[in-house]
C-alpha cells in the first residue's frame, strides 16, 4: 500500500513538472533509434526531447569530467503527447517522449532510412530500420554489458564505476566479440540485434562505442527506467530482456535464433525461460564467463538449457565458437 501510494504521488508530481517544463521550453528534437522489421511492418522508433545533451569526450579527460558528461545523458527533457508521422502513418509520444510507428513493409532489404517529422514543427529526423536479407539463415540476439562491452556488471560497484566514469573514447568492446559476431553475421546476411537493461539514455553513447570498434550494427532494445502510470520503475531486468526476445522471435518467425550473453547477470535464466516459452525456436545459447564465472544457480540453469537439446557453449571468451554454431545450425537444416 505504501509503495503504491508513493508511486502515485511521484508519478503525479512528475506529470505536473513535465507539463510546466514543456510549456516553458518549446524546442523539439527527434532522437532516432534503429528500428526493425516484422513480416508485415517496419517498426520505426525514436524519442522527442527538447534538446540533446552530449559532450565531446577526450581519451585523457578526468573521471570527474566523464561522470558529469554521463550524468547529463540522464537529464533529459522529454516531450509527451506530440504527434509524429512518417509515410502517412501517425502516432503520439508517450509520457517519456517515446514513439513507435508501424509502417507497411516494402520489398527492400538491409538498412532503410525513414524520414520522421513532428506535426506543426520543423523538427525532422531520419530513422534507420533493419530489414533481414531473404538469404538469412539465423538471427543473432546479444546482450551488451560483459558480453560485447567490458563492464564488470557481475559486480554492482564495478559496474557503476566503469559505467559512470568512462567515456566513448575509453570504453572497450571485447575483440573476440567483434570477430565472433562478425563471423555469425556473415557480412550482414544474418541480422544482429542487441538487448540490454541499459536505459535508452545510453543509446547514442553505446552506438558510438560500437561504431568505433567495428562491431556489427544492429537495432538495440534498451530499457525505459522512467516512472509510468502503472509501474514505479518500468520493467525489471529479466522482464525487459525476455519481452525483447519474444518480440524478435515474433518478428522473425521463420528463422532460428542464437542468443549471446554472459553468466554475470542471470542471462542463463532468461534464456532458459525463453527456450521453454518458444520450443524449437532457439538453436544455440553462447555465454561469456566474466569475473568469477557462473555461480551454482547459473550452472543449474545452464544444465537445464543443455537438457532441451539447444547447443550451449560457454567460456571466458568466444574464440573458436563461430564454426561450431554454424555447423550446428546447418545440421538442424
Amino acid at each position: 500500500m505504501l509503495k503504491n501510494a508513493l508511486h502515485k504521488t511521484v508519478w503525479s508530481v512528475e506529470k505536473i513538472f513535465d507539463r510546466i517544463r514543456g510549456q516553458r521550453d518549446k524546442r523539439r528534437i527527434i532522437e532516432p533509434y534503429a528500428g526493425y522489421a516484422t513480416p508485415t511492418n517496419l517498426i520505426v522508433r525514436g524519442r522527442v526531447l527538447t534538446s540533446l545533451r552530449r559532450g565531446n569526450p577526450k581519451p585523457d579527460q578526468s573521471r570527474w569530467t566523464n561522470f558529469k558528461q554521463m550524468l547529463a545523458l540522464f537529464l533529459t527533457d522529454e516531450v509527451g503527447d506530440v504527434e509524429v508521422s512518417a509515410r502517412g502513418v501517425t502516432a503520439r509520444t508517450d509520457d517519456e517522449g517515446y514513439f513507435t510507428l508501424p509502417l507497411p513493409r516494402e520489398g527492400n532489404h538491409g538498412w532503410v532510412d525513414v524520414g520522421v517529422r513532428i506535426a506543426g514543427d520543423e523538427a525532422t529526423a531520419t530513422c534507420p530500420v533493419l530489414i533481414p536479407q531473404p538469404t538469412a539463415q539465423f538471427v543473432i540476439v546479444s546482450d551488451i554489458d560483459d558480453t560485447m562491452l567490458q563492464t564488470g556488471a557481475y559486480s554492482l560497484a564495478k559496474n557503476l564505476w566503469t559505467s559512470l566514469t568512462g567515456n566513448i573514447s575509453t570504453r572497450r568492446v571485447f575483440e573476440d566479440a567483434i570477430r565472433f559476431v562478425g563471423a555469425l553475421s556473415a557480412q550482414g546476411r544474418n541480422p544482429v540485434y542487441y538487448v540490454s537493461s541499459s536505459p535508452w539514455n545510453m543509446y547514442h553513447f553505446l552506438s558510438s562505442i560500437f561504431d568505433r570498434s567495428g562491431l556489427v550494427k544492429g537495432p538495440k532494445f534498451l530499457r525505459d527506467l522512467g516512472i509510468s502510470k502503472t509501474q514505479f520503475i518500468t520493467g525489471t531486468h529479466g522482464d525487459h530482456k525476455g519481452a525483447s526476445i519474444d518480440a524478435l522471435l515474433a518478428a522473425n518467425p521463420e528463422l532460428p535464433h542464437v542468443l549471446l550473453g554472459d553468466t554475470g547477470q542471470h542471462d542463463a535464466f532468461v534464456y532458459r525461460d525463453a527456450i521453454i516459452r518458444h520450443p524449437g525456436r532457439i538453436a544455440a545459447v553462447i555465454l561469456r564467463e566474466p569475473g568469477p564465472g557462473p555461480d551454482e544457480e547459473s550452472l543449474a540453469a545452464m544444465k537445464e538449457i543443455e537438457k532441451t537439446g539447444v547447443l550451449l557453449l560457454h567460456a571466458p571468451n568466444f574464440e573458436g565458437f563461430a564454426p561450431q554454431v554454424v555447423a550446428h545450425i546447418d545440421a538442424l537444416g
